[in-house]
């Protein structure tokens, strides 16, 4: 009877040497996001933060999240080294609604046969974005799984934790009648509404340099990486006058219709005015391409508005300010309403 031919994990699909490879090409990149409070370095079982000596009384605030198919359309036109950026984006954005800083972030990249290049560009942009944000990458996973993916595909997921002193968490509780929303401009549909932009984009067929009204090339505005709005928010809250801003919204899946309306308590309703600001063009384009209804593209997508400021009325003015000199597009796109019978969020 013949042996069997001796199988090693390599046969099986799996590439150590890869991964190792991977390992040693990030780690420079992922050291750039460290900061202080981060004890030892990569490759430990678990990722250690020193939080002692920053808070009083910190409270912990957690996110998850994707990208979502965004990452299939980032595969198809193999542009591998900004996706990471959303997905940091997505989760850094999340936590500090509740006037959170966030401290540090771990990732989960998960493919059939690990390529090294593409894993390298993925990372690395998830170690800029934690760099922009001021959130250590402290650690993560790279899981290569056969017959899971296909050929050239792969998964992620991050994780990340912020903390705020008690005193100044943000819960929706000052919310009151008559307070302004400031919307800050997005860069792009984000990472929200994508299994609804492939759809269009492969519909339209038209060129992946395709001039856009703004003169932009419509998969550099597809595939704009989110905007990241922890600094700039941080530094209002921690300002002469952060103490007027009462709540915050990220604009995410649900787009303006359900997102702000989750941190306005019951009672209250927003009435918003869509001829504030103009629809940028990846949208218009989006709404003509796919005859989208208006309803359909304010709870679909942000339209423009990545982040929502809902502030006491008289600091508006001075808020404003802090956003120009910080060079965030910015307007003030409604206010909030006693709540009547009807709707909650109102748009016109």
């Amino acid at each position: 009877m013949t042996a069997p031919t001796p199988l090693t994990y390599r046969d099986a699909g799996v590439d150590i040497d890869a991964g190792n490879a991977v390992v040693e090409r990030i780690k420079p990149l992922v050291k750039r996001s460290f900061r202080p409070e981060v004890m030892g370095g990569l490759g430990g079982f678990g990722a250690l933060f020193d939080l002692s000596g920053k808070y009083r009384e910190p409270v912990l605030v957690s996110g998850t999240d994707g990208v979502g198919t965004k990452l299939k359309l980032a595969q198809q036109l193999r542009r591998h080294d900004s996706i990471g950026i959303d997905l940091v984006a997505m989760c850094v954005n999340d936590v500090l609604v509740q006037g959170a800083e966030p401290l540090f972030f771990l990732d989960y990249f998960a493919t059939g046969k690990l390529d090294v290049d593409t894993t390298v560009a993925v990372i690395g942009g998830i170690a800029r974005g934690c760099e922009l944000s001021g959130c250590a990458l402290i650690g993560g996973e790279t899981a290569e799984m056969p017959d899971m993916y296909p050929p050239g595909e792969y998964d992620l997921a991050g994780f990340c934790v912020a903390a705020v002193e008690k005193s100044d968490l943000l819960d929706g509780a000052k919310v009151r009648r008559g307070d302004v929303l400031i919307g800050i401009a997005s860069s792009g549909p984000h990472s929200n509404g994508y299994s609804l932009i492939r759809r269009i984009y492969d519909r339209a067929g038209q060129p992946a340099d395709f001039a856009l009204d703004d003169g932009r090339a419509l998969v550099d505005a597809l595939m704009a990486p989110t905007r990241l709005y922890v600094k700039p928010i941080l530094q209002l809250l921690h300002g002469a006058h952060g103490g007027d801003i009462h709540a915050m919204a990220h604009i995410t899946g649900g787009g303006l219709t359900e997102n702000i309306i989750r941190v306005v308590p019951e009672g209250l309703g927003l009435s918003i005015d869509a001829s504030s600001w103009r629809l940028p063009a990846v949208f218009d384009w989006l709404q003509r391409e796919g005859a989208v209804s208006h309803d359909e593209m304010w709870r679909t997508f942000n339209c423009g508005i990545g982040f929502v400021l809902i502030a006491a009325e008289r600091a508006v003015p001075r808020l404003e300010g802090e956003l120009d000199r910080m060079q965030l597009p910015h307007w003030r796109i409604g206010e909030v309403v006693a709540s009547g019978d009807g709707e909650r969020v109102r748009i016109g």
